[in-house]
């Protein structure tokens, strides 16, 4: 299957039923997305696809086919997307596990609304778990980034 992973077209022989998450991390060695339940509800395994946010744990690679996957790896070269930055100021991550998937999940929120309310923040980020807890940093980063509203 040909895929295109953070703007390089990639070959995959693999099963077009297989997790992108896997082909990703196990065909690929792009290990920065993480599994977590494997069944979409926690968000460690978020990657964009077309720019949305999507679980790689539960998106078939026939689904990901003739798309524009982003991962982790691919929102910025040097870790300066201007979310990556947010979350070093506050000081979001603790154990670091979920963080990719948040850091995807909050890029795809401010790049689709670039003001939202403190309410559409909480809606957006509800599926990403993080056990350390850190949930109000992650909300003072994306808050800190968020345009004011017209």
């Amino acid at each position: 299957m040909k895929l295109t992973i953070n703007r390089i077209a990639q070959e995959v022989d693999a099963d077009p039923t297989t997790p992108l998450l896997w082909v990703l991390r196990d065909y690929l060695d792009m290990t920065g997305t993480k599994y977590g339940c494997g069944a979409g509800l926690c968000g460690a395994c978020t990657v964009h696809l077309n720019g949305r946010a999507v679980r790689s744990c539960v998106t078939p690679l026939a689904a990901a086919e003739g798309q524009e996957i982003t991962t982790i790896e691919g929102l910025s070269k040097d870790g300066d997307h201007p979310v990556q930055q947010a979350w070093a100021k506050h000081q979001v991550p603790q154990c670091g596990y979920c963080q990719p998937g948040q850091i995807m999940q909050a890029a795809a929120l401010l790049a689709e609304n670039p003001s939202p309310s403190s309410q559409e923040i909480d809606k957006a980020m509800e599926g990403n778990i993080c056990r350390c807890g850190t949930y109000t940093r992650i909300k003072a980063a994306i808050t800190d980034l968020a345009e004011p509203a017209a």
